[in-house]
């Protein structure tokens, strides 16, 4: 039986990073396909050798002249003249290509002067890999997302707003409503309440979120829009309301197993005292169950960050950067939900919805890791007095 626990477990730990590996990998293609871009860009810009063709003589009447341009209506018009030798660009004159690629392969056509320090501005890190990392972090860092287009813009501003702004919400709905059920069902609610309340709550854990998404789409916005008198429907306080409904559960549930396991003789002495039951759940244990409460918290944030259907459904999914939370919003998870079906693959776009997917997992390992590695130790050591 113990071989079989630990042969589930390694498996388990494995498939997680795999997965983790797989998304890394990736989103390590968008750094790799900048720089093999960068890379043929400049070598496509260097200059390749002698710029007049073998085949041009310039002693011969019938040389060709590449100034002269094709005749387009021989019977109508006459071939337009040759530029004269002066201009530039005219057959055998010479045309300065920089070295670098920050400048133009002409400098100044008028006068002619070339500045010798110019192909001696570059320097290590302005190599062609690093010059394409600084544009990818460029964009990553604006503040526009438009992956479809000429020029497409994939600026994360928005969506982190989008995503920051939801997940407050949510939180600051979802998590006093959780932890003020689980201390009337720890310390107020009888027994045949306690036994049909808790599950009933954690019941809407495993809700699917695309019901709640629905519900949101159809009845909450129409609330919230004829309560405030607000110009869009869907918006991040009606995302943030749907991604509360899927927080509670979470909230709920750990931190009434934290208070639960307070030592009853915390709750013993201090009616003794003459506190009321209120006044002991409110201040005596409430804090003793400080850590497990606070893990509760972060796992919900960590559920409202990760959540997908419901955000796209409620939130107007329109990739704004304003603050307000009464305008549509856009969340990290929602854009990679919604457009990784119809990305091509290898892509730029392809790339970046990868390296989003890096920062959900980071973000949410990052809080299981201080919930489990932290906070519950905390909360061991503190009921054993340590």
């Amino acid at each position: 039986m113990e071989w079989s626990i630990r042969l589930v477990a390694s498996a388990s730990i494995i498939v997680i990073f795999l997965i983790l590996l797989f998304v890394m990998r990736e989103a390590a293609t968008l750094f790799v396909s900048a720089s093999t871009t960068a890379t043929e860009s400049t070598s496509s810009s260097a200059p390749s050798g002698d710029l007049v063709p073998e085949s041009y003589d310039p002693g011969a009447a019938d040389a060709p002249s590449s100034s002269e341009p094709e005749v387009y209506n021989p019977d109508a018009e006459e071939p337009a003249t040759a530029e004269p030798a002066g201009e530039p660009g005219a057959p055998g004159q010479f045309i300065y290509a920089s070295k670098n690629p920050k400048y133009p392969e002409i400098y100044n056509p008028d006068t002619g002067l070339l500045p010798a320090d110019i192909d001696d501005v570059e320097s290590e890190a302005e190599t062609p890999d690093t010059l394409a990392r600084q544009n990818v972090l460029t964009k990553l860092a604006g503040d526009s997302w438009q992956p479809v287009g000429e020029v497409p813009k994939f600026g994360l501003a928005p969506l982190l707003i989008g995503t920051a702004k939801t997940t407050i919400i949510a939180i600051l709905i979802g998590a006093p409503l959780g932890i003020l059920a689980a201390l009337y069902v720890a310390f107020f609610a009888k027994r045949r309440v306690r036994e049909f309340v808790k599950p009933a709550i954690e019941l809407l854990a495993g809700f699917p979120s695309v019901v709640i998404g629905f519900f949101c789409l159809v009845t909450v916005a129409s609330f919230i829009q004829d309560l405030t008198g607000v110009q869009y429907r869907l918006n991040a306080v009606v995302g943030g309301i749907g991604l509360s409904l899927a927080v509670i559960p979470i909230v709920f549930s750990i931190a009434e197993d934290a208070l639960s396991a307070v030592p009853k003789t915390l709750r013993e002495a201090s009616l003794a005292l003459g506190s009321t039951e209120w006044q002991t759940a409110y201040r005596v244990m409430l804090p003793a169950a400080a850590p497990g409460v606070f893990a509760a918290v972060l796992l919900g944030i960590g559920r409202a960050f990760g959540e997908t259907m419901i955000a796209i459904m409620a939130t107007g999914n329109a990739p704004l950067s304003s603050l307000s939370p009464l305008e549509p919003a856009r969340t990290v998870a929602a854009t990679i939900g919604s457009e990784m079906g119809e990305v091509v693959w290898g892509s730029e776009h392809y790339g970046v919805l990868f390296f989003m997917g890096v920062i959900l997992f980071v973000f949410s390992f990052s809080l299981n890791a201080v919930t489990e590695l932290y906070v519950k130790k905390r909360l061991i050591k503190k009921f054993q007095g340590q």
